[in-house]
């Protein structure tokens, strides 16, 4: 599958939600609220998910085609049929790669002009 560039720089800068739930997304295919917790503990409780925000952002997401819905499910006594699981697209994941590049030119940016610790 061909990824447009052009495509994927169209919908950077990314909102922090959108690219916190592809970083939840990058291991394995999560339902909502294991998306939330995910997020909670790689942030050390300083990002907090609503489920507002998270079925909006997942919303949009699909129809960008960053993130799809799983055909795949859980053993039956590890599922709750009401679940939804998503996973992340090739093109979820170009996106996701081009916002941390994004964010790492930024990060060296600040450093340069005294703004974060660090090497310059």
């Amino acid at each position: 599958m061909h990824i447009d560039p052009a495509e994927v720089e169209s919908l950077l800068p990314l909102p922090p939600a959108t690219f916190h739930i592809l970083l939840a997304l990058a291991a394995e295919e999560r339902h909502g609220y294991a998306i939330i917790q995910d997020v909670l503990l790689r942030t050390d409780g300083e990002v907090r998910l609503s489920a507002g925000t998270l079925y909006r952002s997942v919303q949009r997401m699909q129809e960008q085609g960053l993130i799809e819905e799983s055909r795949r499910r859980p053993a039956p006594d590890e599922d709750d049929e009401r679940r939804r699981y998503y996973l992340l697209t090739s093109f979820g994941e170009a996106v996701a790669k081009a916002e941390a590049r994004r964010l790492t030119q930024l990060v060296r940016l600040a450093r340069q002009s005294g703004f974060a610790p660090g090497k310059a």
